[in-house]
């Protein structure tokens, strides 16, 4: 059965959703330490474009997920998730998922800038 919200042909993984997948040349040990190292990670995360420095939710080695807010307004909060495995052809693949989860956008359907629907007005 098809969504009737949904275009067909449109994704079903949720617009406000960004998947990014990287093959590193180092260690899962060295990757590991680089994003949950609060030291190491500064270098490339810092603590200013983060909610909270302390990471929401955290699996030793494989997984860690930290609370982001926008530094300009409307100051929008996100999460983003770093996850880590050993590469196929050796180092380390990356994964980074970053959802845009902000509760005052909680019930308004976010549509990506490049659908092929037209836009929407509102009366007021």
């Amino acid at each position: 059965m098809s969504d009737p919200k949904r275009a067909p042909g449109e994704s079903t993984e949720h617009p406000a959703t960004l998947k990014f997948d990287y093959d590193l040349d180092a260690p899962v040990e060295t990757a590991w330490r680089a994003i949950s190292s609060p030291e190491m990670r500064k270098k490339w995360l810092p603590e200013k474009d983060l909610a909270d420095p302390e990471p929401v939710h955290t699996v030793p080695g494989k997984e860690i997920r930290y609370r982001m807010r926008d530094a300009e307004p409307p100051h929008l909060e996100s999460m983003v998730t770093f996850r880590i495995a050993p590469g196929l052809a050796g180092g380390t693949r990356l994964t980074i998922i970053h959802d845009l989860t902000d509760a005052r956008l909680s019930g308004h359907r976010l549509v990506p800038a490049n659908t092929d629907r037209g836009p929407v007005m509102l009366a007021a």
